[in-house]
């Protein structure tokens, strides 16, 4: 997935902050919608073309204009960026659980939650032992870093 100039941004923001049941919008709505950034309709035209292009947008013909709707939700596009940088190269696990140690609880909990109704895990009671690990249906909440310990290793993957 291709990663989104300036302009571009604002453009998708125009298009993300629609009602899902919108029809779209046309170029003059999503320029107007850009008042502060004193854009040409043939910029803002040029760029909605180009996200087309990309498969950002979807565009439907109303008369000699097209009206202009963002393919996925803000959620999916940076879902899939994440994703897209997880095949980068190197370690998924090591680049997973470095992420998963940056999170706050707050996101962590979110994280939780979602592996576990993706996982069908429905018992949200569990316990926790001493260490502060809860447990439910099998699985622990804590994140083990898959790779062995040891400065050597831990200075490759900075890298």
């Amino acid at each position: 997935m291709t990663r989104l100039g300036d302009l571009e941004r604002a453009v998708m923001d125009v298009l993300w902050a629609l009602p899902a049941t919108s029809d779209g919008v046309t170029v003059r709505e999503v320029a107007d919608a850009l008042d502060g950034r004193e854009l040409a309709y043939t910029t803002v035209m040029t760029v909605l073309d180009r996200l087309a292009g990309k498969g950002m947008v979807q565009r439907e013909r109303e008369g000699r204009a097209w009206r202009y709707r963002p393919a996925a939700t803000r959620e999916a596009h940076i879902a899939q960026l994440m994703l897209d940088a997880l095949d980068l190269g190197g370690s998924r696990d090591a680049a997973l659980v470095r992420f998963a140690r940056s999170v706050t609880g707050t996101e962590a909990d979110v994280l939780r939650a979602a592996l576990g109704a993706e996982a069908g895990l429905t018992d949200r009671a569990g316990s926790t032992d001493q260490t502060g690990v809860t447990h439910r249906a099998g699985v622990t909440d804590r994140v083990e870093d898959p790779r062995p310990a040891g400065p050597a290793l831990d200075e490759a993957t900075d890298r």
